[in-house]
C-alpha cells in the first residue's frame, strides 16, 4: 500500500526544532478549553473542591490544570481516581469524566475519596490533537523527570497517593484520525516508515499486562455493553495489532510504556477506548459508555475493597 509521507520532515528523518515548529504551525485551535471544561466546572464547586494543580504556558497562552475532589477527603478511605483528556482529541473522555461528576460524583461520599482530573491536555483539547505543544505524546511520558509539562503535573499531582489508590480509570478514544492523521505523523517524527493498521468498531478496555486485572475488566466491559457496542477482533482476533485477554479487552505493557493507568499504581486499573467515529454510535452515547465505565469500574473496586 502506497502511503503519501507526512508533510512535514523529510522521509526517513527525525524531527527537530524546526520540523517541531512547522508541525504546530499547522495547526489551528477549534474549541476553547475555557469554555467547554472550565465553564464546567464553575458549577461543580457547590458540591466538591475544584483546585489549580498546575499551570501549562505555551508561548503566552496560559492553561490551568483543574483537579475535582470529594468534599470530606479522609485519607483512611479508599482512594479513587478518574483521568480524561490525556490525548486532547479524545473528546469523550473529557466530557464523559465531566458527565460522571454531575450524576454520580457524590456517590462514593462518605465511603471514598474521589479524585477527578477531566482534562489532562487542555491545548491539545483546543486543537483537537493527540500530542502536546512540543510534539510530544503525554501516554508515554508518565514518570518523573518527565519531558511533558502535562505528564510531569500529573505525576506530581497523584504521587502521595502511589500505591494507596484502589481504582483508576483513566478515559480515551480510537478514532479514524489516529490512522489517518496521528499514526503517520508519529512515523514521520521519528523518521520511520508508516504502517498502516486497521481501526476496529466499538468500545474496548486495555489492561495492565504485568498487573492484569480480568475480572475487573470483564465487569466493566459487561456493564458497557449495555449502552454501546464493543469491539469485535479482526481477522488475527486481535484489537489494535494486541490479542484479546477476554472480549473486548486487551493488555499492554501499561507500566512498563508509562502510560497514565500506571501512575498510581492503583489495585484496579483500566484505559477505555471509545470509537466516536462508529455510525452506530453517537457523540452523546460515547459519554454515556465513558460515565457507565466509571461508574462499574468504581462499584467493582469499592465491592472488593
Amino acid at each position: 500500500m502506497n502511503t503519501p509521507f507526512y508533510p512535514v520532515g523529510t522521509p526517513g528523518v527525525p524531527w527537530g526544532e524546526a520540523e517541531v515548529a512547522a508541525w504546530r504551525a499547522r495547526l489551528v485551535r477549534q474549541r476553547r478549553y475555557a469554555d467547554d471544561v472550565l465553564a464546567a466546572l464553575a458549577p461543580l464547586r457547590e458540591r466538591f473542591d475544584v483546585q489549580t494543580y498546575g499551570e501549562l504556558d505555551y508561548d503566552g497562552e496560559r492553561f490551568p490544570l483543574q483537579v475535582v475532589r470529594s468534599r470530606g477527603w479522609r485519607d483512611d478511605l479508599p482512594h479513587l481516581v478518574v483521568t480524561g483528556g490525556v490525548h486532547g482529541y479524545e473528546t469523550s473522555g473529557v466530557h464523559g469524566a465531566l458527565q460522571y461528576l454531575r450524576q454520580h460524583g457524590e456517590e462514593t461520599a462518605g465511603r471514598a475519596n474521589l479524585l477527578v482530573v477531566p482534562c489532562v491536555s487542555p491545548w491539545a483539547y483546543e486543537r483537537i490533537q493527540r500530542w502536546n505543544h512540543g510534539a510530544l505524546d503525554p501516554n508515554r511520558n508518565f514518570r518523573e523527570g518527565s519531558p511533558a509539562a502535562e505528564s510531569a503535573a500529573l505525576v506530581a499531582l497523584l504521587a502521595p497517593l502511589k500505591g494507596r489508590v484502589l481504582m483508576h480509570i483513566d478515559l480515551h478514544e480510537t478514532t479514524d484520525t489516529d490512522e489517518s492523521e496521528f499514526r503517520p505523523a508519529l512515523a514521520a517524527r521519528d523518521g520511520k516508515p508508516f504502517e498502516p493498521g486497521e481501526i476496529q468498531d466499538g468500545f474496548y478496555l486495555v489492561d495492565d499486562a504485568d498487573h492484569p486485572q480480568p475480572a475487573f475488566q470483564r465487569a466493566v466491559i459487561d456493564a458497557v455493553a449495555q449502552v454501546t457496542h464493543i469491539a469485535e477482533p479482526d481477522a488475527q482476533g486481535q484489537i489494535n495489532e494486541s490479542p484479546l485477554q477476554s472480549p473486548g479487552v486487551i493488555e499492554f505493557p501499561v507500566s512498563r510504556w508509562a502510560l497514565c493507568a500506571a501512575i498510581t499504581g492503583a489495585r484496579f486499573a483500566t484505559t477505555t477506548e471509545v470509537y466516536p467515529d462508529s455510525p452506530r454510535t453517537t457523540p452523546a452515547e460515547c459519554n454515556l459508555a465513558q460515565v457507565v465505565a466509571v461508574k462499574a469500574a468504581i462499584d467493582y473496586a469499592m465491592a472488593a475493597a
